[in-house]
């Protein structure tokens, strides 16, 4: 009997934007060019983010700007991208459908001011309104600077509803129905988090979903051989993402999904690499979830392991659907615990059943090859023995 492949397909944006697959890439590294987004659009991703763009193209800080190591990532890339135009362009949105059919393409700006925001939503509105099938989403980056010498948009509330409130008016008098997404800086302060939650709130109908986390910002890394930063620019301060910020993510979309108005969607970004990061994303409430510095490393091939290992494990908890488990986080009781003990006991069990295994096997491969070089030698000394009458 077959078993039925379980259906990793969502919805965002109220039902608006359909997804062959809950995971897809996350605006940043390997996003910037049309070769890239082709090669996005082929894989298993289910939708397609391109790199936020700002109004004219820049190459971004000076190298050395980025650096990883197996916990964690750091990039100061200042924003190197074509510009708006070349996201919108047909060339590049044509490249891209080519390649990948029907998936959503989204596109992403971060102006360096309110004003490079509006004016590039407004070039996008009017592209869709040109050729709706062309673009999917925008989404405006909340979690980057808008005004010298102050926070970043949303760590500044009255900035942020500032923001919002403009990009809300041109919207309505452009009567647009571009699906808007917005995303966010890493909360760490329950009082943060109801200010940001309270404010998007006021624009459900404008804002169509949150993408939670962007990187953490101001982290630093040191080279001890020559004794200075890993990074060339801006003293060495960079954003933190991969691994090392997964848990601070989780949070975010948990607490995010419980303040928001439920026709907002969440979309969980933030160390995710894994099968089970993207099962525990949307168990704590997310919808979808974007993989940033995975592809970064591993390319877009991650997309398709990502998925095979989330289907693994819906397989083993007999889940046919996403839906089935999206947001039913159980509380923590003595009862799971014990069970989780249990499992995590059997898992290291059948591990160290194999591995035994795999050792008996490696010390038989040599007597294996022992008896082949001996019937080899036998079978050579009859041939000779043979050609030269010894044997008669």
């Amino acid at each position: 009997m077959t078993t039925k492949k379980p259906s990793l397909a969502t919805t965002i944006c109220q039902g608006r934007i359909s997804l062959t697959s809950c995971v897809y890439n996350a605006s940043g590294p390997r996003t910037g060019s049309s070769a890239a987004l082709a090669k996005i659009a082929k894989s298993e991703a289910g939708g397609i983010l391109a790199k936020s763009a700002t109004v004219e193209s820049q190459t971004g800080n000076p190298q050395p700007r980025t650096w990883q190591s197996e916990s964690a990532s750091l990039n100061s890339e200042g924003l190197p991208n074509y510009g708006i135009g070349y996201y919108l362009s047909d060339d590049v949105i044509n490249e891209v459908k080519a390649s990948g059919g029907d998936k959503p393409y989204m596109v992403s700006i971060s102006g360096k001011n309110l004003q490079d925001n509006l004016t590039m939503l407004s070039d996008i509105v009017k592209a869709y309104k040109d050729n709706k099938s062309s673009i999917s989403a925008v989404e405006l980056n909340l979690a980057c600077p808008n005004v010298i010498g102050h926070p970043i948009i949303a760590y500044d509330f009255k900035q942020m509803e500032e923001v919002l409130n403009a990009v809300s008016s041109l919207m309505k008098k452009s009567k647009s129905e571009l699906p808007l997404g917005v995303k966010m800086p890493p909360y760490f302060d329950g009082p943060h988090f109801q200010n940001a939650a309270n404010i998007i709130n006021k624009y459900v109908g404008i804002v169509s979903y949150v993408a939670s986390i962007n990187t953490i910002g101001n982290a630093f890394a040191v080279d001890t051989h020559s004794e200075m930063p890993v990074i060339s620019s801006k003293g060495g301060l960079a954003g933190l993402s991969g691994p090392a910020v997964k848990h601070t993510a989780l949070a975010n979309v948990k607490v995010l999904r419980s303040l928001l108005n439920p026709d907002i969607d969440v979309i969980g970004v933030g160390g995710v690499s894994t099968g089970e990061d993207v099962f525990q994303m949307i168990l704590v409430g997310a919808s979808a979830v974007q993989v940033g510095t995975c592809h970064w490393i591993e390319g877009p091939s991650c997309f398709g392991r990502i998925s095979d290992e989330l289907i693994e494990i819906m397989n083993e908890k007999g889940y046919s659907s996403i839906e089935e488990f999206r947001g039913k986080l159980r509380d923590w009781s003595k009862e799971g615990a014990s069970a989780s003990r249990a499992a995590r006991k059997a898992r290291e069990a059948r591990e160290k059943e194999e591995k035994e295994a795999n050792d008996l096997l490696k010390q038989a491969k040599p007597n294996l090859f022992d008896i082949v070089n001996l019937v080899l030698i036998a079978i050579i000394a009859m041939l000779a023995a043979d050609k030269f009458g010894i044997m008669s």
